[in-house]
């Protein structure tokens, strides 16, 4: 994730320091300085991460205990809209064509196959998150 990535385009500078630094102690002080910096780094990206996380399930958990039907509801109706339209052109309309010239593909546009992948990964994250702040709370 984001501390990778972190870690992975501040790893050079320690080859520099190598190159420029003449004496060993201070390339090790300035290598382990630049690693309390990867480190701190890494961790306000989980915690930010974390945050992200939880304010995202604050608006889901909100939607779902809200009052109005289609508030709770809107997103798998959306999702299972989708769903109907992937399952007609990949599994209805090829068995259709092959016995009706009128069998019809719906049109997917790319946003909506977009939005179907990140609710799908949104929920699949949502869940794993769940079920880590419950073992983090045990």
């Amino acid at each position: 994730m984001i501390w990778d990535a972190i870690g992975n385009i501040l790893k050079p500078v320690g080859d520099i320091v190598d190159n420029v630094v003449t004496t060993k102690e201070e390339a090790g002080q300035l290598k382990n300085e630049m690693q309390q910096i990867i480190n701190q780094a890494q961790a306000a990206a989980l915690e930010y991460d974390k945050k992200l996380l939880d304010s995202r399930t604050q608006i889901v958990k909100a939607e779902t205990q809200g009052q109005s039907w289609l508030q709770r509801n809107w997103r798998p109706i959306l999702m299972l809209s989708i769903v109907a339209i992937v399952v007609n052109n990949y599994l209805i309309y090829p068995y259709l064509s092959l016995f009706w010239e009128g069998a019809q593909v719906l049109d997917l546009p790319g946003g909506l196959w977009a939005l179907m992948t990140t609710g799908v990964g949104g929920y699949i994250v949502g869940r794993s998150g769940e079920k880590i702040s419950d073992n983090l709370k045990k």
